[in-house]
């Protein structure tokens, strides 16, 4: 069975940091390129960042662009996201994807 588990998620201030991580299982982890989205309340998904399977091609959104940060570890099943400089903006639920199969998202809250 196909599962993807986001965990890190939290409450932070402006300009803080995260580090969101996404377990695998039931599927070929290292073949596939993987993505980060996330929506915020009222808000549309947003794409974010993908990671193809090497490692070697990160690609972002220009809203995350400079301050977010994907890698994964193919040997543990495992994409993270490392995010910087938070801003109120970036609260919303995180999400990894697989194709078009997400987990249950991991809540970050930015506020002061």
């Amino acid at each position: 069975q196909v599962q993807l588990v986001e965990s890190g998620g939290g409450l932070v201030q402006p300009g803080a940091s995260l580090r969101l991580s996404c377990a695998a299982s039931g599927f070929t982890f290292s073949v596939y390129t993987m993505n980060w989205v996330r929506q915020a309340p009222g808000k549309e998904l947003e794409w974010i960042s993908s990671l193809n399977s090497g490692g070697t091609d990160p690609k972002y959104a220009d809203s995350v662009k400079g301050r977010f940060t994907i890698s994964r570890d193919n040997a543990k099943f495992t994409v993270y996201l490392q995010m910087r400089n938070l801003k109120p903006e970036d609260t919303a639920v995180y999400y990894c994807m697989k194709g078009k199969l997400r987990g249950p998202g991991t809540q970050v809250t930015v506020s002061s």
